[in-house]
């Protein structure tokens, strides 16, 4: 409904004035709905933005105190030849290998050709028998090269120029190569069909006249306690050995002639590392919470002193999301302080993590120390999943009571949008119907002052 404005015409009040006056009284229960509504919606913000790093806590304190998540090693030999790497699973220990061969894919060429011999038929035979039929849409080189390597047979072909025949033609050799190394990865090309190598009729083009064998397929070796009575040798289809000791995979890459030293220990740095990016992650969750919990002091528009407080000032939910984790960390395990082992809590509630106290502690009993880090990460896994379930979780449970209070309070300011401008529109007509009296009045009162000026006058 379009507004209606009359200024004081009859009155000489300012209407317009008047009522924005009265509405801006009425607008304060408003304001104060949506200031909550602000303030909730800040609250949210922040608990969302917990949410995601306590979750990510727990992420990280479980993948630590799993099986292995603080057990590691690193590998090395004494050949820049060998290459070794430790995973989940290694011990300590050192082993000699002797690098017999490596591995490589069969290659070689076929006759100089213009064209390719016969029909255009291909079979090539793979080392475990197996026959895969090819059939080029021609005898043309370019398209044998597709058709082969189009195919499933484990072989590319490249066309190589290689002069001219009597005729001055240009020819070329196909130069044949397996896709993977390894002996299983052999072949042999035939020209002809798969019935015409069943029938042994088809011609073997890498055994052709002016054909070569470039390399030969075969597996990579090494060979163990050389020379000894427990001589082993062990082969790889590839130049890398996987688990040739439990947890510790070795590639190779050059023969050796004398034995190559292959060594594996434990990681201190990386097992001191990952407890000490346990200890601050924590940290930073805590300090997170901490920050938001701070009360700020300023002044108003006036000049008064104003304290607010933070997103979390005064919440319980944040508060007990500390208390639970910090106890996860500080809590004693096995009787015994997580100070012994480098971890402990300070005087400013967050934790501290000693790295030489932990090295020491680890170099005197690994596995204990590793226990004990572990049984840490599973408590704070634990607390960390209870407040950051997506279900269940303390702090999403938070997040929902808070998100449902602020769609009320937005429905309540859209409820007061809609009471104010009714007010409004009855105030606008209030005073309009008041000017509209007092124009009747004005008029009436010159009508009986004139027809007083007239009587006064007639008696005169």
């Amino acid at each position: 409904m379009a507004s209606i404005s009359l200024p004081g015409l009859a009155s000489g009040l300012n209407s317009a004035e008047l009522i924005s006056s009265l509405l801006a009284i009425d607008a304060q229960s408003q304001t104060l709905i949506r200031n909550k509504a602000i303030v909730a919606t800040t609250s949210v913000s922040a608990l969302r933005g917990l949410n995601s790093q306590v979750a990510a806590l727990g992420t990280l304190a479980t993948a630590t105190a799993k099986a292995g998540g603080l057990d590691f090693f690193s590998a090395s030999s004494n050949s820049a030849a060998v290459t070794a790497t430790a995973s989940s699973g290694a011990s300590n220990g050192t082993i000699d290998i002797v690098v017999g061969k490596l591995a490589q894919a069969q290659s070689g060429v076929t006759a100089a050709m213009t064209a390719w011999t016969g029909s255009p038929s291909i079979t090539i035979v793979g080392a475990d028998g197996k026959t895969t039929g090819i059939s080029p849409a021609s005898a043309s080189l370019d398209d044998v090269v597709t058709a082969i390597n189009a195919s499933a047979a484990g072989v590319t072909a490249t066309k190589v120029a290689s002069g001219t025949d009597a005729g001055g033609a240009t020819q070329y050799r196909l130069q044949l190569s397996g896709k993977e190394t390894g002996a299983a990865g052999s072949f042999t090309v035939y020209a002809g069909t798969e019935a015409d190598v069943a029938a042994g009729t088809a011609t073997n083009v890498l055994a052709q006249p002016g054909a070569a064998t470039i390399r030969l397929a075969q597996d990579s070796s090494v060979t163990l306690w050389a020379g000894t009575a427990a001589e082993q040798v062990i082969t790889s289809k590839s130049n890398t050995f996987a688990d040739l000791l439990p947890g510790v995979s070795v590639t190779v890459s050059g023969v050796s002639t004398t034995p190559v030293t292959v060594s594996v220990a434990r990681d201190t740095a990386k097992t001191s590392a990952a407890a000490a990016k346990l200890v601050s992650d924590l940290n930073a969750t805590l300090a997170y919470i901490s920050i938001r919990t701070v009360s700020t002091a300023s002044t108003d528009a006036e000049g008064k002193p104003v304290l607010s407080g933070g997103a979390f000032t005064g919440d319980s939910t944040t508060r007990d999301v500390t208390k639970k984790l910090l106890d996860a960390a500080s809590a004693p395990v096995g009787g015994r302080s997580p100070s012994e082992f480098g971890i402990s809590i300070t005087k400013t509630g967050t934790m501290e993590f000693n790295a030489e106290k932990f090295d020491a502690a680890f170099a005197k009993d690994p596995v204990g120390t590793q226990k004990v880090v572990a049984e840490i990460a599973s408590r704070i896994a634990t607390a960390a999943t209870n407040a950051s379930d997506k279900t269940t979780g303390t702090i999403t449970t938070k997040i929902t009571g808070e998100q449902t209070t602020i769609d009320q309070l937005t429905k309540e300011v859209a409820k007061w949008d809609d009471r104010l401008a009714t007010r409004k529109t009855n105030l606008e007509r209030y005073y309009a119907a008041f000017e509209v009296s007092m124009g009747n009045l004005n008029a009436q009162m010159t009508w009986l002052t004139s027809q007083v000026d007239a009587l006064k006058a007639s008696k005169d």
